[in-house]
């Protein structure tokens, strides 16, 4: 955004210093020349008034006098040349040399013709010496001409130095622009640089994080003030979270604890045959505890890089698919597992397991009576992957990526009880530890869901 600033305010500022600079930078080069042209007029004049005092009484020693101290001063030779148009023989010495443009100058003026000024130029190594001829007028009569060589170096040095104090101004004026805008772009960036600091330690869990300089531009301290109330509002929620998921976990543990006891003293009064029906249960008692361990660790906000331990994604398969096994029959839906071996991932299991079941959970609800469900667990070239397959209804591909938003649901299915939270608490589970969640469609009918998860060599 700073260069932004920089872009926006100083190339206008540029484009018009180089406007005005390039117009004034004209200007003098032709007021510089018109009045060096002028001068060189008003004593060309002067000298014609003296060589018609001169010519009349064929005496030059008076104008050659003249001639040589103003050459010596201002370094511009003067001739004057008679009717025939040579030099008259008094000044034969005076080192002009006649070249063609002057000589047509001469004749010009000879016939009674004033020449013409030069052609004012813009740049000043353009500017090039040129001759001014004038005639010599007695009673109407032309009876010589006065030639006047005159050198530029005086103007055009003139036009060089006016031309290197312009720039120097626009340099200063862009330097001092180039400040303010520095000055301007830190006051208006300040405010940002501190709330995307803010922002960043939110993001590491700082939720306690306050901008309290409010100073910049009026807008910007209305959105600090504006961002301050947010930062609180959020740390207010997440704090009512936070503390909600420790005390549920909390408070569960006891009826759970307590359950738990009971079924040890049912199991006592029931004989053998009952034995892997109790041990289930216990299994899905212990996870429960596993369960409410995982949430109270992430309601403190303990450290997600220790859920990544080693696990089968086989047997965790193979486990939740007999725990699954009853709730699917009774709607008349088949589980098949389909395994090659162990499969070792990097992943809480309890994260797996519960991620694991809401896709399982969800495959079963919307499954026909009489179909196959099939899960599998195999390794890829980048980790491991879970997969459910089933073979219900579907859910059109314009549809199928919001499958993962949390409380959405398909119109196809209204009628099927259901939150639309088990998919996108998945793919939040799995995201903890490094996973994603990918929907597509299945080859026939229904839907393929995989959990990607880290393999056991990325630990």
């Amino acid at each position: 955004m700073r260069r932004r600033l920089f872009v926006v305010l100083l190339v206008p500022l540029a484009a018009v210093l180089l406007l005005l600079g390039g117009a004034y930078g004209w200007a003098v080069s032709r007021s510089v020349q018109q009045a060096f042209y002028t001068q060189q007029v008003g004593d060309l004049g002067t000298f014609v008034t003296s060589a018609r005092q001169a010519l009349r009484s064929s005496s030059a020693d008076v104008l050659d006098g003249e001639l040589r101290r103003y050459r010596e001063l201002y370094g511009t030779t003067v001739v004057v040349v008679d009717r025939s148009g040579r030099p008259w023989a008094p000044l034969a010495d005076a080192a002009l040399v006649l070249d063609e443009p002057t000589a047509g100058k001469v004749q010009l003026a000879l016939s009674g013709r004033r020449s013409d000024l030069p052609e004012l130029v813009v740049l000043p190594w353009q500017l090039a010496e040129q001759s001014l001829v004038e005639p010599i007028v007695d009673d109407g009569d032309v009876i010589g001409a006065v030639v006047m060589s005159a050198r530029v170096d005086a103007p055009r040095a003139e036009i060089v130095r006016q031309w290197l104090v312009l720039a120097i101004v626009c340099a200063l004026a862009i330097v001092a622009g180039l400040f303010v805008v520095l000055r301007l772009a830190t006051w208006v960036l300040k405010p940002v640089h501190r709330v995307d600091l803010a922002m960043e330690a939110i993001e590491r869990g700082d939720m306690d994080a306050r901008i309290s300089d409010e100073t910049g531009p009026p807008e910007l301290r209305r959105m600090i003030l504006l961002f301050n109330r947010m930062a609180g509002e959020i740390e207010r929620v997440v704090s009512r979270q936070q503390e909600f998921a420790l005390n549920a976990s909390h408070e569960l543990r006891n009826p759970l604890s307590a359950l738990l006891l009971r079924l040890e003293s049912l199991a006592t009064g029931l004989d053998q045959s009952w034995d892997g029906e109790v041990e289930a249960t216990r299994e899905e008692g212990r996870r429960m505890t596993r369960i409410l361990d995982t949430l109270l660790g992430f309601a403190r906000g303990s450290d997600r890089a220790a859920l990544q331990d080693p696990i089968d994604l086989a047997a965790l398969a193979e486990r939740r698919v007999a725990a699954w096994r009853d709730a699917a029959a009774a709607k008349g839906v088949a589980l098949e597992l389909r395994l090659d071996g162990p499969v070792p991932a990097a992943a809480d299991e309890t994260i797996a397991e519960s991620a694991l079941d809401a896709v399982i959970d969800n495959a079963v609800k919307f499954s026909p009576s009489g179909s196959t469900i099939d899960v599998s667990a195999e390794r890829t070239a980048d980790g491991c992957v879970l997969a459910v397959r089933d073979r219900g209804p579907g859910i059109p591909d314009d549809e199928r990526e919001h499958m993962t938003d949390r409380f959405w649901r398909s119109a196809r299915t209204d009628a099927t009880p259901g939150s639309g939270l088990g998919l996108a608490i998945a793919t939040d589970l799995l995201a903890t530890v490094g996973g994603r969640l990918q929907v597509e469609a299945a080859d026939g009918s229904g839907l393929r869901v995989l959990l990607h998860l880290p393999g056991a060599e990325a630990r």
